[in-house]
């Protein structure tokens, strides 16, 4: 079965930058886009970031163009999110996810919570001012 594993929020004040690592298991991932979504209390799940696992193309979010970087190292099956310039609006817990047999789908369809199926358990990002 497949398991995500977040790692790697806390607490940061603004300005400062966290690495959200995600540990991917159970299929072969090649033809998937893996994802980072991001959810604040009260508000809904939003897309941050995604990465098509085959060739490394990348699509952002515009609040956070600019400031995050995702990255993927295939030899460790693991998805990283580079978060620098912290805003207290990035305050919210990150969820990886996985887009299955995906690589050929657009970028709109890839924003969406509903492309992805598989979904790590969250990892809370807290940002002070």
């Amino acid at each position: 079965q497949v398991q995500l594993v977040e790692s790697g929020g806390g607490l940061v004040q603004v300005g400062g930058s966290l690495r959200l690592s995600c540990a991917a298991s159970g299929r072969t991932f090649s033809r998937d886009v893996m994802g980072w979504f991001r959810q604040a209390p009260g508000k809904e799940r939003e897309f941050v970031a995604a990465i098509t696992w085959t060739n490394g193309n990348t699509e952002y979010a515009d609040s956070v163009t600019g400031r995050f970087t995702i990255a993927r190292d295939a030899a460790k099956n693991t998805v990283y999110l580079q978060m620098n310039s912290l805003k207290p609006e990035d305050t919210a817990v990150y969820y990886c996810a996985v887009a299955p047999n995906s690589g050929s789908r657009s970028w709109y369809y890839l924003r969406k919570v509903e492309a992805y199926i598989y979904w790590g358990q969250g990892t809370q990002v807290t940002v002070s001012s």
